[in-house]
C-alpha cells in the first residue's frame, strides 16, 4: 500500500501538526500556494515531494515548479493542479482516476464520473472559519482511498 500526503496553500507557513500528520507517507503532493521554497526542502525531509505552483507563488524559486503535473502512482493515475477551475483535461478521458486540487482553502472529497476529486484544504495561515487540514491517499492497487485530516 501507498501513503500519499496532499497538502495545499502552505503560504509560507508549514505547521508542526502538518509535519507530523505527513510524517510516513510514500510521496508528499503539494497543490500550489507554497508560499516559500522553505516549505518544500522541510516536506523533502519526510518523503520526495511533487508541487505545482499556485496563483501565490511568484518569483524566480516559484518559476521552477509546473501548474499541473500528471503522475502514476502505483495502478492510479493523478492529476495535481492549484485552481480546480483551471482543469484542462477531461480527466476520464485521460485515464486520470484522482485530481487533486488546492486554491478554495475548503477540504473536500466528491466524486464524479468515476473521478476522485480531492482538496486537502488549507494547511497554512486560517482563512476566515474554514478548518486547517491536509490530506491522504491510502493506495492499493487499483484502490484508492481519501480522507482529510484536521489540524489542531
Amino acid at each position: 500500500m501507498l501513503r500519499i500526503g496532499l497538502i495545499s496553500d502552505t503560504h509560507g507557513l508549514l505547521r508542526p501538526q502538518a509535519l507530523e500528520a505527513l510524517r510516513g507517507c510514500d510521496r508528499i503532493l503539494h497543490a500550489g500556494d507554497v508560499g516559500h521554497p522553505a516549505v518544500l526542502q522541510d516536506l523533502a525531509a519526510l518523503a520526495p515531494v511533487t508541487a505545482v505552483r499556485g496563483n501565490n507563488d511568484t518569483g524566480p524559486w516559484a518559476q521552477a515548479l509546473p501548474e499541473t503535473d500528471l503522475l502514476q502512482l502505483g495502478e492510479i493515475r493523478l492529476y495535481l493542479l492549484h485552481d480546480l477551475a483551471q482543469l484542462a483535461i477531461d480527466p476520464r478521458v485521460a485515464g486520470v482516476r484522482v485530481v487533486v486540487s488546492g486554491h478554495s482553502h475548503q477540504p473536500g472529497i466528491a466524486q464524479r464520473d468515476g473521478v476522485l476529486y480531492v482538496n486537502p484544504g488549507s494547511a497554512g495561515p486560517r482563512r476566515f472559519k474554514l478548518p486547517v487540514a491536509v490530506g491522504e491517499l491510502a493506495i492499493a492497487g487499483p484502490s484508492v482511498s481519501p480522507r482529510i485530516v484536521p489540524l489542531q
